[in-house]
């Protein structure tokens, strides 16, 4: 598959694997107002125990914790890893040397990074307090390290890579911050390894100054086993011989074990997408693992697909949406066309409306983007 999900067979013929589109679509749902719909929903209903919970997993844990918010970065990275098998075959038939390829890869990278930063600010050109770290340009390095380690290295050898991280990773963050007072736990916001090396490289341009950033440095290296376990699902969906029902059992199978794991891990050290723990790997990819199998079973194996074409028209230019947002307000032309109404309804419909507003506008620029062909493509 290319980035914009082509299947590619062993004779270099192209078909398209709906499925990877329609779950990136699903993902950035969440990020284009699907949350916040789903938020005023509940709103909807103030007694309810069950809509106050679906509304609390419409936003991250504070600190340890899993909530639905939580999965929609790994999602998009495991998504991206499931990919580049895909592309690799596509180049490799095509000739394409190691060295290009490896050209290719970084050239990917950089862009990721460049966009992470024009999304943080790079403009408003306040350099000094800038924050450098960015979910795209976590995407980038994990990815493309993910990337490089399948290009030189057999699935066992990246099997193996993966287990130390996760192993090592732990290991790291059992040791407290060298600058923090005595007292303040090793796996706290303030006490955290990973925080203390953001602190020391880059103190004025993270997320939280002088504390963390949840994007930082050495939490990145954990998250390029989720890259890894994506390019590992892409392997086995390319895998000839193997019925899709079949793969969608042991993809299924694999999300159980991969669940269990992080589970039996969290006993030890919790599950925390700040520190993107190894437990946090863990079950977020069974998580991702699960759902795309899901998908892949429904769309691809059983050609159920005219369904999910609305969540095609978001997959394939995810990047262009999630950057348009910090240039085109959305939510000025959501109050532009229906704040009227809105004013004119109780104030909990009233934020229904408007949220819903939010998502048709954005996916008609999308729609309108799709009809001409138009896709921003890193």
């Amino acid at each position: 598959m290319d980035r914009s999900g082509n299947n590619i067979s062993s004779n270099g013929k192209t078909a398209r694997l709906m499925s990877l589109d329609a779950l990136r679509g699903f993902d950035m749902f969440f990020i284009i107002g699907g949350a916040g719909l789903i938020a005023a929903l509940c709103g909807l209903f103030p007694q309810s125990a069950l809509a106050a919970w679906l509304a609390g997993q419409m936003h991250h844990v504070e600190w340890d914790g899993f909530a639905h918010h939580d999965t929609i970065f790994p999602l998009f990275l495991f998504i991206a890893g499931i990919s580049f098998p895909f592309s690799l075959r596509k180049q490799q038939l095509a000739g394409a040397s190691k060295g290009h390829i490896c050209l290719r890869i970084l050239r990917r990278v950089v862009v990721l990074i460049l966009l992470g930063l024009v999304y943080n600010g790079l403009f408003r050109l306040q350099l000094p307090t800038l924050r450098l770290p960015s979910v795209l340009g976590r995407i980038g390095v994990a990815w493309g390290l993910a990337a490089l380690l399948t290009l030189w290295l057999k699935p066992c050898a990246r099997a193996v890579i993966s287990v130390v991280i996760l192993v090592g990773y732990s290991l790291l963050l059992t040791l407290p911050a060298p600058d923090v007072a005595e007292g303040i736990g090793a796996l706290t916001k303030e006490g955290n390894l990973a925080g203390y090396v953001d602190r020391l490289i880059m103190p004025n341009h993270i997320y939280w100054r002088g504390v963390m950033d949840p994007e930082g440095l050495l939490s990145t290296l954990p998250a390029v086993v989720t890259a890894l376990l994506g390019i590992f699902t892409g392997e086995w969906v390319m895998r000839e011989g193997t019925s899709g029902s079949r793969k969608t059992v042991i993809m299924l199978a694999g999300a159980v074990v991969m669940l269990l794991l992080g589970l039996v891990w969290n006993q030890w050290q919790p599950i925390n997408k700040m520190l993107w723990s190894s437990a946090f790997v863990l079950t977020a990819g069974a998580y991702s693992l699960a759902l795309f199998a899901l998908f892949y079973y429904v769309i691809d194996v059983r050609g159920h697909r005219r369904w999910a074409d609305w969540l095609r028209v978001i997959g394939v230019n995810s990047i262009t949406i999630y950057m348009l947002q910090e240039i085109v307000s959305f939510s000025g032309a959501a109050q532009f066309f229906l704040g009227g109404l809105a004013g004119l309804l109780p104030p909990a419909w009233g934020a229904v409306v408007l949220s819903l507003g939010y998502i048709v506008a954005a996916w008609l620029v999308l729609r309108l983007l799709d009809r001409y062909k138009i896709y921003l493509k890193v």
